[in-house]
């Protein structure tokens, strides 16, 4: 059985009238954390068979970071409370190029998944049997995470290779969620594109158009303009289709009486929600963007997606924007501005 640790990135509002917000989900205070006390522990056998135990580090992801000073700090820390939570003494030997160590350590750009748990921080097997262990164990440690972060992922993987599961202490080490500091990523508006993937579903809610057919056409003017490269302001690979589920759409375009992200009035607005994987106040990653529009003429509903669109590819800055989008006028809203 496999152990992560999961930190788990809260999905932030960013747009026109919705503050971003950040933060990562810990476990609850009150939920049954069975603590294994050292009383516990003095039952229990030594997974591993023997007390000294040589690390190895396998950095496949950043050689210009020295991970070594937190694998010590790690192994120290362990070395002296395994006595204590896990019931019997462990010490380790760090040999970064061991040719047969007990354990590897292997710092990893990502980790797809652990236990059923997609991204998590950091992935090591729960130990409980030495007649189950097979040399050299592998520990998995996520290469994005500040120096503290990645110490605390360090620690709570090699609990998990002593035998201590998620309940046991101490809890600031092997509680199954906790707050990780992810070091700077890129924001979402500074990507030349901030999306997992460039085929975009779109869910229309027409009910309330005035004319649903004129709307569909305008919309996938819009989307058509973009999927054609937009004047070479965004990925060739572009492209879009139509859904009838809301609800894993990437875009949804709605009619509303009033603009929900302006307090209400009429024209239109944007909002973007995605994921702030570095706590720093800004997305790096889009997952949805909501186009609102109330009110709008028949023959510049095209027009308005289109410029909410872009907002969707991290524009900000005007000159960033198709030219269609810039200081445009009455008119050039109402024009067949995607030919």
């Amino acid at each position: 059985m496999w152990r992560p640790l999961l930190a788990v990135a809260l999905l932030v509002l960013s747009g026109c009238a919705a503050a971003p917000g950040v933060g990562d989900t810990t476990a609850d205070s009150s939920a049954d954390r069975r603590a294994m006390t050292t009383d516990q522990g003095d039952d229990r056998p030594n997974p591993w068979g023997e007390s000294n135990l040589t690390v190895a580090i396998n950095d496949t992801a950043n050689d210009s970071r020295d991970f070594r000073p937190h694998v010590r700090s790690a192994l120290d820390f362990w070395s002296n409370a395994s006595e204590r939570y896990a019931g019997f003494e462990v010490e380790y030997e760090l040999e970064p190029n061991a040719s047969e160590p007990d354990l590897v350590v292997r710092v990893v750009d990502s980790i797809d998944s652990c236990a059923n748990v997609t991204d998590p921080a950091g992935c090591a097997p729960f130990l409980t049997d030495a007649a189950h262990v097979s040399r050299p164990v592998t520990l998995e440690v996520a290469a994005s995470y500040s120096n503290e972060s990645t110490r605390l992922i360090l620690k709570h993987e090699l609990g998990h290779t002593l035998g201590l599961n998620h309940s046991s202490e101490p809890q600031d080490v092997m509680a199954p969620t906790s707050d990780l500091t992810a070091l700077p990523k890129t924001n979402a508006t500074e990507r030349r594109f901030p999306w997992n993937d460039s085929n975009f579903s779109v869910y229309l809610d027409d009910g309330n158009a005035s004319d649903a057919d004129a709307a569909r056409e305008q919309v996938g003017n819009a989307f058509d303009y973009y999927a054609d490269g937009a004047n070479d302001t965004v990925p060739a690979n572009v492209s879009y289709e139509f859904t009838d589920n809301r609800t894993e759409a990437d875009v949804v375009v709605a009619f509303a009486d009033e603009l929900p992200c302006r307090d209400g009035g009429t024209g239109s607005c944007g909002r973007v929600q995605g994921v702030d994987a570095d706590g720093d106040g800004a997305l790096e990653r889009y997952d949805e963007l909501r186009i609102s529009l109330a009110d709008v003429d028949d023959d510049a509903i095209g027009w308005h997606v289109g410029y909410w669109f872009g907002y969707g590819f991290g524009f900000e800055d005007e000159s960033e924007w198709p030219a269609p989008f810039r200081d445009a006028d009455y008119e050039d809203r109402r024009s067949d501005w995607w030919d």
